[in-house]
């Protein structure tokens, strides 16, 4: 699915988002340069676009993968033109057998990919295994609007009006129905900052964004 919209995935996410979600990509990375990384680990990287904003973390090194291979070649091309092969790489894995070994990240970051894993906790236990002790995890995901009218009014946008305007620009029947599903069912919330204790992670907090609309997650290790 995500292959086959990797073309016209970062137009609508900033078309749909009206632009936000790369304010809340800058919010997650002053998280991690709390601990100034050398090495950040960006988990289903996607198109790249949060392993880019992480440039301002000013690390030797970023390391982003993703199991989508065409998403990966369109982030390849953005990084190529902005200079930044040097220090920014994208690979092929998997989140529930990251390639890498115990404590080689300074930072472990996600956005929006979270909910896709397969198997939830063994992503996360992953992400800790491979983030040193100290170090900072930082999770963007979807979530649900507590209060009047933006509760309303975000359900009705992301049931009707997001999934409209997904299918007629991306041509792909199925990927925009399937994202407010995927978030609906999504433990998000306290109940996530648990799982992350349970896998492994420390002083986990969640803090809402724009009204709720989305969630910034943050642990160490």
């Amino acid at each position: 699915m995500f292959n086959d919209i990797a073309g016209k995935y970062d137009f609508l996410n900033h078309f749909l988002s009206l632009g936000i979600d790369k304010g809340w990509r800058k919010k997650a990375i002053k998280e991690i340069q709390k601990v100034q990384p050398r090495q950040i680990l960006d988990v289903a990287t996607g198109t790249g676009d949060l392993a880019i904003a992480a440039m301002a973390a000013n690390p030797e090194k970023i390391t982003g993968i993703d199991i989508a291979d065409q998403m990966l070649e369109v982030g390849r091309k953005k990084i190529a033109e902005k200079n930044l092969a040097g220090t920014i790489t994208l690979q092929n894995g998997d989140s529930a057998a990251l390639p890498f070994a115990n404590d080689s990240f300074d930072a472990v970051m996600c956005a929006y990919g979270v909910r896709n894993f397969e198997h939830l906790e063994a992503g996360l236990k992953e992400m800790c295994r491979v983030m040193r002790p100290g170090g900072k995890l930082a999770v963007l995901e979807f979530s649900h609007p507590t209060r009047f009218p933006v509760k309303q009014l975000f359900r009705f946008y992301s049931r009707y009006i997001l999934p409209a305007l997904g299918k007629i620009v991306s041509r792909h029947s199925r990927a925009y129905t399937y994202l407010p599903e995927s978030v609906e069912a999504f433990p998000e919330g306290e109940r996530l900052v648990k799982i992350l204790t349970q896998c492994g992670f420390k002083s986990a907090k969640a803090r809402p964004l724009t009204f709720g609309i989305t969630t910034l997650y943050t642990a160490t290790k």
